[in-house]
C-alpha cells in the first residue's frame, strides 16, 4: 500500500509509463490514421494503372479479379477488389474509380483475399451495380 501523500508521485509515474503500452501510443500518435493510404477518409478516388488478378488463400483455388489504383490525394498505390461478375469488363485503364475499405476485421483483408483491402463501387462516376444490372451505360472520359 503506498503511502499518505504518494498520489502525485504515483500520477506522474502512471502518466509516463502509459507511453510504454502499444495500444496507448498509437492511439495518441494517430498512428493508424497515418499509416491508412485513405488517411483516415471512408471513400478515395484513384486512377487505374492495371487489371489483374489475385489467388485465393488456402484451401480456396480462385483468380480473384482486381485493379490497382493510384489515390489522386496523396499519389499512393493500392489494390481494390472489383466485385460482381464480369464487373472487370467495365473497367479499363486510367478510369477514375471510387474505392471503400472491403468491411473485414480491424480494417484488414476480407475472406481469402490476401492483402486487398479496398472495393470499388463507382467507375467514372457511376455506380458498378448500376452498370452490372444494365441500367446505366458507362460515359465516355
Amino acid at each position: 500500500m503506498p503511502g499518505m501523500f504518494a498520489a502525485r508521485k504515483l500520477m506522474t509515474n502512471r502518466k509516463r509509463m502509459r507511453w510504454k503500452e502499444t495500444g496507448f501510443k498509437n492511439r495518441m500518435l494517430d498512428i493508424k490514421k497515418k499509416k491508412d493510404p485513405l488517411e483516415g477518409a471512408p471513400q478515395a478516388r484513384g486512377i487505374v494503372l492495371e487489371k489483374r488478378t489475385v489467388e485465393a488463400k488456402q484451401p480456396n483455388s480462385a483468380l480473384r479479379k482486381c485493379v490497382r489504383i493510384q489515390l489522386i490525394k496523396n499519389g499512393k498505390q493500392i489494390t481494390a477488389f472489383v466485385p460482381g461478375d464480369k464487373a472487370i469488363q467495365f473497367i479499363d485503364e486510367h478510369d477514375e474509380v471510387t474505392v471503400v475499405g472491403l468491411g473485414g476485421s480491424q480494417g484488414g483483408a476480407m475472406g481469402d483475399l490476401w492483402g486487398v483491402k479496398w472495393k470499388v463501387i463507382k467507375v467514372n462516376g457511376i455506380s458498378l451495380e448500376e452498370l452490372l444490372k444494365g441500367k446505366k451505360q458507362k460515359p465516355q472520359r
